[in-house]
């Protein structure tokens, strides 16, 4: 729900357990309780999706029996496998561009113990017309204290009988027809790739093929789609949002012409019932002209990034308590 910063302090000093997203000069604002939080001025609200400094994005947690929060650096960040409950969801929050965050889109892949526990979150960000100007921050409500370059994590104990399913929807698939793309190693940008086994400069490639950077290289993890969007191209090196990973099979995307009708489609095929949260990419937002539209039963923060158990993007991830 998106409301006041009033609301909010009031919803905290209840001793209700949080999770918050909103504007820095909000966040910074917030008495000390149970919440996690971090920055972004878009959001998918129940009115739509909007740009919003004057009001904060709060998901209750009222199924939590307890909450802990720790925050880890680049360092020790996969200590999360070790400190979760043994019954519980994990929610963790990373700053955009942070060196956490590029530790943990690398490696979490290989990360077995990841999958044995629900890992759920989201990268935080900025007013794109302002750039990141170290307002980009993630917060531990129970010490007050926000980081540039830490993330924060909310260990979530569920009841007995109580689990947490994550789910994403990926709009986007590819065609079997087009070239498999492959990569060297684990990485954030690229100058070669191998097109159908043929090393090529990758930029080149794109550029002679026209290929719309708005639409990710898709890989499919057995019918399961993962994107991987283009953030830039600059003098012959391709930079991503999450890491490409070697010897997986890439393609482009199949062109999304109308992504609300899109959403809307694959919304009504995920028939979920009630997530208590979700976020959706800002890419979605912009190329798809959210602004103002809705995306029922989904609603909270527009991110830079999400986490279903690793690092995805242009891509709505969302949980349900069930049980």
């Amino acid at each position: 729900m998106l409301i006041t910063l009033e609301e909010t302090s009031a919803l905290i000093n209840e001793g209700k357990k949080l999770h918050i997203a909103g504007d820095d000069s909000l966040l910074s604002r917030l008495p000390k309780g149970n919440w996690i939080g971090g920055t972004t001025p878009y959001f998918i609200s129940e009115e739509g999706g909007a740009f919003d400094k004057d009001r904060l994005f709060v998901s209750e947690l009222p199924f939590a029996e307890e909450v802990r929060v720790a925050t880890y650096g680049k360092y020790n960040v996969f200590q999360i496998v070790e400190e979760c409950y043994d019954n519980g969801l994990t929610m963790i929050i990373m700053p955009y561009g942070s060196e956490v965050l590029a530790k943990y889109s690398k490696e979490a892949p290989d990360v077995e113990e990841l999958l044995m526990h629900p890992v759920l979150g989201w990268i935080a960000g900025a007013d794109l017309e302002e750039g990141e100007n170290g307002r980009i921050k993630v917060y531990d409500g129970t010490t007050g204290e926000s980081y540039t370059d830490k993330a924060v994590v909310m260990y979530i104990k569920l009841p007995e009988g109580k689990t947490a399913m994550i789910n994403l929807i990926n709009i986007f698939t590819d065609d079997k027809t087009d070239p498999v793309i492959k990569f060297n190693d684990n990485e954030l940008s690229v100058i070669k790739c191998k097109v159908n086994g043929q090393e090529v400069a990758f930029a080149d490639y794109i550029e002679k093929k026209g290929i719309d950077t708005r639409m990710p290289l898709v890989a499919d993890y057995n019918g399961a789609y993962i994107n991987t969007s283009i953030k830039s191209i600059e003098n012959g090196r391709v930079s991503f949002y999450a890491p490409v990973f070697r010897d997986v099979e890439y393609r482009f995307a199949v062109k999304v012409e109308d992504y609300a009708t899109e959403f809307k489609n694959r919304i009504d095929a995920a028939g979920a019932r009630d997530p208590f949260f979700s976020c959706n990419c800002i890419l979605n937002y912009l190329y798809g002209d959210l602004n103002g539209k809705k995306t029922p039963p989904y609603t909270g923060p527009v991110t830079f990034g999400e986490v279903a158990y690793q690092l995805v993007n242009q891509t709505l991830v969302y949980c349900e308590i069930v049980g």
